[in-house]
């Protein structure tokens, strides 16, 4: 990629960017934003681990209720964009949660939806608010106009 300059003075470029809580790469393949947000869900669970952790003294209930109320929506943010992702980075976000449900209740089944099951929940919402919505510009972000040589998913992809 050329060299950018702005008044005789050279603009580094860098291979990711941090816009709205995303962090975009040159690649768009997510790894760098799903890294970030695991070291997000693990600092939050060290900070939470006296209240969530195994020998706490509080029940599974509201173990599970602090965990849906502030780790996970870490992750949650954003899923419908970045759900599109590849399975092993997608891996990086269900080994933070998997963990984090152990340490919740060892060996019980909490009942608690896979990653890939949340992804697909909320993309089905967002493509069915984006297909009823009043705005006439939104409809036309779900149809797909160009033709796709690569297997790459998009998020619209998701709903299926």
């Amino acid at each position: 990629m050329p060299s950018c300059f702005l008044e005789s003075s050279h603009i580094p470029q860098h291979a990711s960017a941090k816009y709205l809580g995303f962090h975009m790469d040159d690649k768009i393949n997510w790894k760098q934003h799903l890294s970030k947000k695991r070291k997000q869900i693990d600092l939050k669970s060290k900070e939470l681990n006296w209240l969530i952790g195994r020998k706490s003294k509080l029940s599974i209930e509201n173990k599970l209720l602090i965990y849906k109320a502030i780790i996970k929506p870490i992750w949650t943010y954003g899923i419908e964009l970045w759900g599109c992702a590849s399975k092993p980075n997608l891996s990086i976000i269900q080994r933070a949660q998997s963990k984090i449900l152990r340490s919740i209740a060892d060996d019980r089944d909490l009942k608690i939806p896979f990653i890939r099951e949340v992804i697909v929940e909320r993309s089905c919402k967002h493509h069915g608010r984006l297909s009823d919505h009043p705005n006439p510009l939104l409809p036309s972000l779900l149809d797909p106009t160009e033709t796709r040589r690569l297997k790459r998913k998009l998020p619209l992809d998701l709903q299926d």
